[in-house]
C-alpha cells in the first residue's frame, strides 16, 4: 500500500565508532584492576583438566621465600601443607567473663599447597579486631585474595572480634604471601612466639579422649580433640588435603578444679546439621554461628561453632553424640 514503509533496523554508522572509542577509553582503568585469584580451569599447558586436582608433598626449603615474604616462620603438616600460625596474643578478650587464650578460639592461620599441575592454593582463618576488619579486607582485595567467610567464633566478646576465611589459587604463591603480608600490616598481629613446652594442665585429658573417642593433643595450654572428614574433599576442581578446611575441633582450656572452657566448630554436610545442633543443645552447649566457610566446597559443608562452660570430662561426654552424628574420623 502507498502508505506502508519498512522500519529501518540498521545500526547507525556511528554507534560501532562510538563503542571502540567507549572501550578505548575503559581500557587504562581495566588494566589496572588485580584479576581474582580464583581456581584455574587449566594448568600451565592450556590443556583442560579431566578430574579434580591432586595436591603434591613439598617440603620446608620449598616455602622459604613464602615465609620470608610473610615475615613469619611456618611448618608442614602432613606433608602437604604449609601452615603458619599467627595466634592474636595481643588481644585480651573475654566471653561469658572467660578471658580466653589465643589457642583456644584466636589463631589465625594460613596453609599454602601445592598441586600437580604447579598451581598453589592458599586457604587460611584471620582474627581481626573491628576496626581492622575494613583495612584487612582492602588489602585482600587490592592483591585478588579471595573473601569466603566473615563472621564470630565467640559469643558476647570484648573487644568485638571478627573471623575472616580467605582464598587464592594461582601460580604466583609470592604474590599470595606479599597480599597476606599487607593485610597483617593493617592489623596488630604480632609475630609468633617459638613453641612453649607442654605444661601440665588442670584437666583429665584422659577422661577427655576417651569420652571424645580420640587422642587429643596440647596447643599453648589447650587441650584439642581435631576430627576430619572422612569423604574426599574438593575446592572447585581442586582436591584438599585432609584437615584443610574440613575439620572439627573441640578445644578444651582449663579454669580450675576440672572446670574448662569449650569452643570450637563442627563441620557438616547438609544432612547431619538438624541431628548435630539438637546433639549439642541436650548436651548443654550454647551455639554460636552456623555458616559456610568456603564458596565452593564439595561435599558442600556447614560449620557451627559453639561455646560451653563446664566440667572438662562430663562436656566431653556430653559432646560425643554431636560427634557421631557426622561422618569424621580423628585426625591421625
Amino acid at each position: 500500500m502507498a502508505g506502508d514503509h519498512k522500519q529501518d533496523v540498521r545500526p547507525h554508522a556511528g554507534a560501532p565508532r562510538r563503542r571502540v572509542l567507549a572501550a578505548a577509553a575503559l581500557a587504562p582503568m581495566l588494566a589496572g584492576v588485580s584479576a581474582p585469584a580464583r581456581a584455574l580451569a587449566t594448568g600451565k599447558s592450556g590443556a583442560r583438566s579431566t578430574g579434580p586436582v591432586e595436591p603434591v608433598a613439598t617440603t620446608l626449603a620449598r616455602w622459604q621465600d613464602v615465609a620470608g615474604t610473610l615475615g613469619r616462620p611456618g611448618d608442614m603438616k602432613r606433608n602437604l601443607m604449609y601452615h603458619t600460625a599467627l595466634p592474636r596474643r595481643d588481644l585480651p578478650v573475654r566471653t561469658r567473663n572467660v578471658l580466653v587464650k589465643p589457642a583456644l578460639a584466636l589463631g589465625s592461620h594460613v596453609s599454602f599447597v601445592r598441586y600437580a599441575d604447579d598451581s598453589t592454593l592458599v586457604m587460611g582463618d584471620v582474627v581481626v579486631a573491628e576496626h581492622e576488619l575494613q583495612p584487612f579486607t582492602d588489602a585482600m582485595h587490592e592483591y585478588g585474595i579471595g573473601l569466603t567467610a566473615i563472621h564470630k567464633h565467640l559469643l558476647s566478646q570484648t573487644p568485638d572480634i571478627w573471623w575472616v576465611h580467605i582464598h587464592a589459587h594461582g601460580h604466583d604463591p609470592l604474590t599470595m604471601a606479599r597480599g597476606l603480608r599487607a593485610g597483617f600490616d593493617r592489623t596488630s598481629t604480632p609475630p609468633p612466639l617459638p613453641p612453649a613446652p607442654p605444661q601440665p594442665l588442670d584437666l583429665d585429658t584422659a577422661g577427655i579422649d576417651a569420652a571424645m573417642g580420640a587422642e587429643g593433643s596440647y596447643d599453648d595450654g589447650i587441650h584439642k580433640c581435631i576430627f576430619v572428614r572422612r569423604e574426599t574433599v574438593t575446592d572447585g576442581d581442586r582436591v584438599l588435603p585432609p584437615g584443610l578446611g574440613s575439620t572439627s575441633a573441640f578445644n578444651f582450656q582449663p579454669l580450675g578444679g576440672g572446670l574448662a572452657a569449650l569452643s570450637g566448630d563442627c563441620a557438616m554436610i547438609a544432612e547431619e546439621v538438624h541431628d548435630v545442633l539438637v546433639a549439642l543443645r541436650r548436651a548443654g552447649v550454647e551455639l554460636v554461628e552456623l555458616h559456610n566457610h568456603g564458596l565452593t566446597d564439595e561435599p558442600r559443608l556447614f560449620f557451627v561453632h559453639f561455646w560451653a562452660v563446664g566440667d572438662g570430662v562430663a562436656l566431653a561426654r556430653a559432646l560425643r553424640p554431636a560427634v557421631a552424628a557426622t561422618n569424621v574420623v580423628p585426625i591421625g
